[in-house]
């Protein structure tokens, strides 16, 4: 008796179902392609990122070859970064480069791929609060970095060409930073050829950052350690005369070869290279005096014009 009672309750409440997902298969045939889109910029206006997403998604499907079918693709790309759905940024930039390789607003979507590596693994609070982001694994800056000199390689011209620079000279400043934390770590296990390494590939590569006085002190000391005394009386004196200051030097201009902590190891920090010694290396870190950006990260995404 209960089945024959619920069961017609249930075959209206299917067909209602049915109805609903039918109505919705067909909306692109009682909708026009301009109505879909003009929901989609109310959508992107109102930040309704979600639902903007869908609306794009419809156009794209349904109109492939439209009038708004481009600029549709474009939306979705920034639509996707403001859901913070940097992967599906980074597929549709690159989609749309592929299919419109000489498109007027190709610079775009790599200003966009550029943004979203940026941006990547960046929480709420990071993109907020002041945070150390060199100490993040450098990877997304990397990325970001190829993006943005992909960008200005191929449109030097771009309307994005001098957003791109002023990103590009924080992550260059930013790889250079990640750079010491790893010498000033090899320092600690006693690896004294890679943290020297580390500190030359700064003064080679990022010639123009604030790490390179950390740098110079990173090879001061290396080359000491390793017992190469003309190589760091060389970096010493570059040191000594562009950054008289640096921390690791007194008075008289000399090197304290304690300061950053080398060479005050245990001998269960000898001998496993390190790796069970709890303490946390002082290090080379002259960012208070040399780097006018110290903990801040103000370069905000630009939204889209």
């Amino acid at each position: 008796m209960f089945v024959s009672r619920v069961l017609p309750y249930l075959l209206i409440a299917s067909l209602a179902l049915v109805s609903a997902c039918s109505s919705k298969d067909r909306e692109p045939d009682t909708v026009s392609e301009t109505e879909v889109y003009e929901r989609a910029q109310n959508q992107l206006n109102r930040n309704q990122w979600e639902q903007a997403i869908r609306s794009l998604q419809l156009l794209e499907e349904h109109f492939p070859f439209g009038v708004y079918a481009e600029q549709a693709q474009l939306e979705l790309i920034y639509a996707y970064y403001r859901s913070n759905m940097m992967d599906s940024v980074h597929s549709a930039a690159n989609r749309f480069i592929r299919l419109h390789p000489q498109h007027r607003n190709a610079d775009y979507a790599y200003y966009m791929m550029g943004m979203a590596s940026f941006t990547e693994g960046r929480g709420m609070f990071e993109r907020v609060l002041p945070t150390d982001l060199s100490l993040r694994d450098p990877g997304a800056a990397r990325e970001s970095l190829a993006h943005f000199s992909q960008l200005l390689a191929r449109y030097p011209d771009s309307v994005y060409a001098a957003d791109a620079k002023q990103r590009m000279l924080h992550l260059r400043n930013l790889l250079a930073r990640s750079e010491i934390h790893v010498a000033n770590y090899y320092f600690k296990r006693g690896a004294y050829m890679a943290a020297t390494n580390r500190g030359r590939h700064v003064l080679e590569n990022y010639s123009q950052s604030p790490a390179v006085p950390d740098a110079l002190a990173v090879m001061v000391q290396g080359y000491r350690l390793m017992g190469m005394e003309d190589l760091s009386q060389q970096s010493l004196r570059v040191l000594r005369e562009n950054f008289p200051d640096h921390p690791a030097l007194n008075a008289a201009g000399e090197f304290d070869f304690q300061y950053a902590g080398a060479g005050e190891r245990s001998w269960i920090s000898r001998l496993t290279f390190g790796l069970f010694d709890k303490r946390e290396p002082e290090g080379f870190d002259s960012r208070e005096l040399y780097d006018p950006e110290y903990m801040r990260d103000d370069l905000r995404p630009r939204p889209q014009s």
